[in-house]
């Protein structure tokens, strides 16, 4: 029974009402231990009538194994597996060791778990408890989280108990959540009472909260030791009561009065705490242990037996034995349980146990650990794989395969999204490595790291560093890893003495892969740019169009350095089409960060293109997806873009993206994503102020060349605004090389128009003329209109209004599509100064569209099921059918053949 507990049980019941209403959520219990956390989910168990209840729970020994507590969870539901996209279902069973897998992307399985749940609940609403969750295995919190974070329409109820103050801890920060503090005096008196058959008066009952921290666990263990007259406060309580940190000093104390073969029972149970009752039961035989005692076990209150399972009283009896035990008897224990486990389902366990009874090092069992690891690998558990890599490379005596299986467990870290912990260890393997091909992967993947998520001048160090090494063993690796340095170089990344990228590499041989061509052309080309040679470097980028358009799908990792030549080269139409691609297949596959990385990078060309409804929905994919990767630094680009989008809609969401964005950003290196968000950020600023002076303030910082250019005519307008000529013509001879170099349509248009805010007179016509006839053959259809707002604007103080107004209304329509607010107000303006009154438009059909009704009306429009489209955009179906009806709702339709029939703005889900 619960005593007290009614805020925190009113809590539960609001969350469980919220998925009987079709709301799902999470909650997490969190508080020290023993302060009855697992009681209060057993009694939202026993109040869950009509739910369906899953139930699962951390368990510490089980951390190494990956999806072990998931699948306990979703076990009861994995008949309905086959209802699930394949792909899901196909992860879904390679993740539980069901079938074979040469590699499934984990947020696939993820994906798997949330659908899982979300089909079981259209039978009913699902109640899914979590005890223990900060010993749940990493990949399998990973995924609970990722489950929580999605839930929406689904009727699920996810409720987590969390330790606190444990080594280990579960990263819920950003769930709802409750925490236990003691008992109050009236509940704690209860529970002695109901433990003892004592009436406790109030004042022997505050003498103990105070003595215990109201801890229930504690108050426990005291009515079971105190005397009759102490709880019934006739006799003297004594001077010391056993605190919250003492309860597992009671326990001990009560292990030790044991028979040895009881405390054998207890410490195979503490060490094997998956509670196998049979496995136990060999291990105990096996170390002399009879089955006389696993009686007095039983009787001493520390062990059941249920249902072929061995359950310790509480977590805190299992860390006192294991934690009393001998270092060699615990290694006895765990070679006794390798022996009692068998069969290929235990395989993975049975060499942990062996790990664990290794006392020196073993080539052998580091072997078994190998296949362990790469087990886990290939089912999306890369948490997992790095324990097990680990601990093989310190039971390894040959230095290269120590050196390897760090390397391989600095990828998997990096694969799981811990970078720390991934530079860690790879840095330890490449000052161990010798092989020249293993020390250029390691080298690589310490420049990733940093390129991502550190350093970009360090990233490009340690990749042009590795090409250097390897070039005389391996011209292919050298090539690949001088690209990439080239490429960072493009961002920004350093000169490092002036060393050449294209110098470490050697063009490939006539008849060579594309793939290899396409590599030499990117890294030459890039170079060129590098060197400020951007006609060159144009050619040679455009020739790596080519060769990219004929790679294998295999070779597809050099499509995200393609879209990076696009976007040096301001090539709009490829830059959108890489993107497009990258995202589409991702999807396709579910490969979660692949679709962030597209996510984010297409942002930019959607947003310089007018596609600002598809932008906004894309930065908010992608924020969604960042939060879920646990890296913080990937949230910051998308809320620049966020804020961007704010600032030329004038939407009310702008103080807050940007605060957030710059807290993201403050103090945190962001890799190649640092310079973009920057300027991004100043671009925001410059568009909000709505003042000259300010707007060039900020638009002076530009760091970037790229961010420069595609800000030009905010950039020159400022500088013309604020009366600064002289800087704005600088400017514009910098664009007019660009625009000769690359031959595109857009920075020849801004050059004109920049030029025309100088000009005056006919020469200022002229200018604009031109300027818009270059933008015919443009996508940026916002310049466009800022073009011609200012020609209407120079008509109509010309005093040729009936000339303006066609600009102005044009101008007009546009920023009015657009929701670019503070510009349409300025062309009405001017349109009712030519003397016409701005003819009225419709409202766009996706205006009142938020982000994510657009991506899923998008996808519904190219034919996809509800299914389909919450496989792409990492949702469940049910809260698909949600987004649709609302934009049935918004758009006046009732079909899917009258939304496929409806214009909307661009394609919003990134597919072909």
């Amino acid at each position: 029974m619960v005593h007290g507990r009614q805020d925190e049980r009113a809590a539960i019941a609001a969350l469980v009402d919220e998925a009987w209403a079709s709301r799902g959520g999470a909650l997490v219990v969190r508080g020290l231990p023993g302060v009855g956390k697992s009681t209060l989910l057993d009694d939202a168990v026993a109040r869950s009538e009509g739910m369906q209840v899953l139930r699962t729970a951390g368990i510490e020994s089980e951390s190494p194994l990956a999806f072990a507590a998931l699948h306990r969870l979703l076990r009861p539901l994995m008949p309905r597996a086959g209802s699930l996209p394949e792909p899901q279902a196909r992860a879904l069973r390679a993740a539980f060791g069901e079938i074979a897998s040469d590699g499934v992307d984990r947020f696939l399985i993820f994906l798997a778990a949330l659908s899982l749940l979300a089909d079981a609940a259209e039978d009913g609403p699902v109640l899914a408890v979590v005890d223990d969750a900060q010993w749940l295995d990493e990949v399998s919190a990973a995924a609970l989280l990722f489950v929580a974070r999605r839930l929406d329409a689904e009727r699920v109820a996810l409720l987590f108990a969390a330790r606190d103050g444990d080594e280990r801890r579960f990263d819920s920060a950003d769930l709802p959540g409750i925490v236990l503090s003691g008992l109050d005096e009236a509940a704690a008196a209860a529970v002695l009472a109901e433990c003892s058959g004592v009436e406790v008066p109030a004042e022997v009952a505050g003498e103990l909260v105070r003595g215990t921290g109201g801890n229930p666990l504690a108050l426990v263990e005291l009515a079971g030791s105190l005397s009759v007259d102490q709880l019934a406060g006739t006799s003297r309580l004594p001077a010391r009561l056993p605190l919250t940190a003492g309860v597992e000093r009671a326990f001990l104390d009560r292990y030790r009065s044991l028979p040895e073969s009881a405390r054998t029972w207890l410490l195979v149970a503490a060490a094997d705490d998956a509670g196998a009752a049979a496995v136990v039961r060999a291990a105990a035989r096996a170390l002399g242990a009879g089955g006389d005692g696993l009686e007095v076990a039983e009787q001493s209150g520390l062990l059941s037996v249920q249902d072929g399972q061995l359950k310790l009283r509480h977590p805190l009896v299992r860390s006192a034995v294991y934690g009393a035990a001998p270092g060699q008897l615990r290694r006895q224990v765990h070679r006794a349980l390798a022996d009692a486990l068998a069969g290929e389902h235990n395989r993975d366990r049975r060499v942990w146990h062996l790990s664990a009874a290794a006392e020196e090092p073993d080539p052998a069992v580091a072997a078994e650990l190998d296949q362990v690891a790469d087990r886990a690998r290939r089912r999306g558990g890369h948490e997992a794989a790095v324990a097990a890599w680990e601990r093989a490379a310190g039971l390894s005596t040959d230095a290269a395969a120590k050196a390897a299986f760090l390397h391989a467990a600095a990828g998997s870290a990096w694969l799981a999204g811990q970078p720390v912990r991934a530079r860690a260890l790879n840095d330890v393997a490449l000052d161990a490595a010798t092989d020249p091909g293993l020390r250029a992967d390691a080298a690589l993947l310490r420049a990733r790291i940093e390129w991502n998520t550190g350093s970009l001048q360090q990233g490009h160090h340690l990749v042009l560093e590795g090409a250097r090494e390897v070039a005389p063993a391996d011209p292919v690796r050298a090539r690949q890893m001088a690209m990439f340095a080239a490429a960072l170089a493009s961002f920004g990344g350093g000169a490092d003495g002036g060393v050449s990228p294209v110098s470490l590499a050697t063009e490939p041989e006539d008849g060579a892969p594309a793939r290899q061509r396409c590599c030499w052309n990117l890294l030459v080309g890039f170079h060129h740019v590098r060197c400020g040679e951007l006609e060159e470097g144009a050619a040679v980028l455009r020739a790596a169009y080519a060769d990219g358009a004929s790679l294998e799908d295999a070779d597809q990792d050099l499509l995200p350095n393609l879209g990076v030549a696009a976007m040096l080269l301001g090539d709009d139409r490829e830059y959108l089409q890489y993107h497009r691609l990258l995202l589409a297949r991702a999807r396709s596959t579910g490969a979660y960060v692949l679709a962030l990385y597209a996510l984010t990078r297409r942002g930019l060309a959607d947003f310089v293109t007018g596609s600002w409804g598809n932008a906004r929905a894309a930065a908010t994919e992608a924020l969604q997806l960042a939060r879920g990767t646990g890296q913080a630094g990937l949230a910051a680009y998308p809320l620049a873009m966020l804020a961007l989008l704010d600032a030329v809609q004038q939407d009310e969401g702008f103080a807050g993206h940007l605060a957030e964005a710059e807290d993201v950003a403050g103090g945190r290196q962001l890799g190649t994503l640092g310079g973009m968000a920057h300027d991004v950020l100043l671009w925001a600023k410059a568009l909000r102020s709505g003042q000259a002076d300010t707007a060039f303030h900020h638009l002076a910082q530009l760091q970037l060349p790229g961010m420069q250019y595609l800000t030009a005519i905010d950039r020159v307008e400022a500088a013309v605004r604020s009366g600064r000529p002289e800087q704005a013509a600088a400017w514009l001879d910098d664009l007019r090389r660009y625009a000769a170099a690359t031959g595109n349509a857009w920075p020849a248009a801004a050059v004109a128009h920049g030029q025309a805010l100088l000009a005056e007179g006919a020469g200022a016509e002229a200018l604009y003329l031109a300027a818009l006839e270059r933008h015919r053959s443009s996508l940026r259809v916002f310049d466009r209109a800022r073009t011609q707002l200012a020609y209407g604007e120079f008509l109509r103080r010309a005093r040729r209004r009936v000339d303006a107004r066609v600009h102005l209304q044009a101008a007009l329509d546009t920023f009015t599509d657009l929701g670019a607010r503070a510009w349409a107000e300025r062309a009405g303006q001017e349109l009712r100064a030519s003397g016409r009154t701005a003819r009225k438009r419709d409202p766009s059909t996706t205006a009142a569209l938020t982000p994510q009704e657009l991506q899923v009306a998008g996808l519904v429009q190219q034919g996809l099921s509800n299914r389909e489209a919450a496989a792409q955009l990492f949702l469940s179906p049910r809260t698909i059918d949600f987004h649709l009806r609302n934009v049935f709702a918004k758009l006046g339709i009732s079909t899917r053949a009258e939304l496929i029939r409806r214009r909307l703005e661009g394609n919003a889900s990134g597919g072909a």
